[in-house]
């Protein structure tokens, strides 16, 4: 038995009303049939959205916990290197190396390069994409956040630093209770951005073979050859889900300088 063609149930399907329209438009109306109703191709789509935004979700709180601590490294040798001695300021020199190649190589190298890498090389065995993909995003991202946190710590004037260590703390609560906090308000809109960033980049894991948006709209356009408008609906998605995080990034952004005033 022959499978039906889209434009067999088309013509089976569609109301007259349509058949009755001007060419051009029912062209359009079955070409959107095709990519997205028939076979329902639109699960793809869907599936390539949870796949984004779970990649994106995860890969920025490794980022985040990665950056986080790749800065306070390399804060504490700049400020505390020339005065620390003994095993510790070794073991504190060799992390902040570790740290300086680490920036060095991941944002030295493109994105799509690494996760080929870590999928076919490092995580050569496994056959999980959506966790090696979280994985080397989270740590590409970890790369711009440990600058973004490096200057946000940076920025607190010295006088907090000496506040703390007046009032008895140490170095490590002094970092934990005063300057943390205020580096993270400091650089929350900076971490809203590179979200989106980071939502954007992750267009490019369909090298790998995982369906998120972008391979979805490649796919679709692969199996009926129409390639304008499923590549048209990724772009869309990432559009308004770019400009609905921008506009809590704003928010956000707004929120804090009130809060400020």
């Amino acid at each position: 038995m022959n499978k039906v063609t889209p434009a067999e149930l088309w013509l089976t399907i569609a109301p007259e009303w349509i058949q009755n329209l001007p060419e051009w438009l029912e062209d359009i109306l079955f070409k959107g049939y095709k990519c997205f109703i028939y076979g329902d191709r639109y699960m793809l789509f869907l599936k390539g959205l949870k796949h984004t935004l779970i990649l994106t979700f995860f890969a920025l709180l490794i980022g985040i916990a990665l950056g986080i601590v790749v800065s306070l490294i390399r804060v504490s040798w700049d400020k505390n290197g020339s005065e620390m001695h003994g095993p510790a300021k070794w073991v504190l020199g060799f992390f902040n190396i570790i740290g300086k190649i680490y920036l060095t190589v991941i944002r030295g190298t493109p994105v799509v390069v690494q996760i080929m890498i870590m999928f076919f090389v490092i995580f050569a065995s496994s056959r999980n994409k959506l966790l090696v993909g979280c994985l080397c995003f989270g740590i590409n991202s970890g790369a711009y956040v440990a600058e973004i946190f490096r200057s946000g710590i940076m920025s607190i004037d010295a006088g907090q630093t000496e506040a703390g260590r007046s009032l008895g703390f140490g170095y490590i609560p002094t970092m934990r209770y005063i300057i943390l906090p205020q580096a993270f308000k400091n650089v929350l809109p900076t971490l809203g951005n590179e979200f989106i960033v980071l939502l954007k980049e992750t267009a490019v894991v369909g090298y790998i073979g995982l369906s998120d948006l972008t391979y979805a709209a490649n796919t679709v356009g692969g199996n009926t050859y129409e390639y304008l408008y499923p590549l048209l609906l990724a772009a869309a998605i990432y559009l308004i889900m770019v400009m609905f995080f921008s506009y809590l990034v704003g928010r956000l952004e707004r929120r804090l300088r009130n809060s400020e005033r």
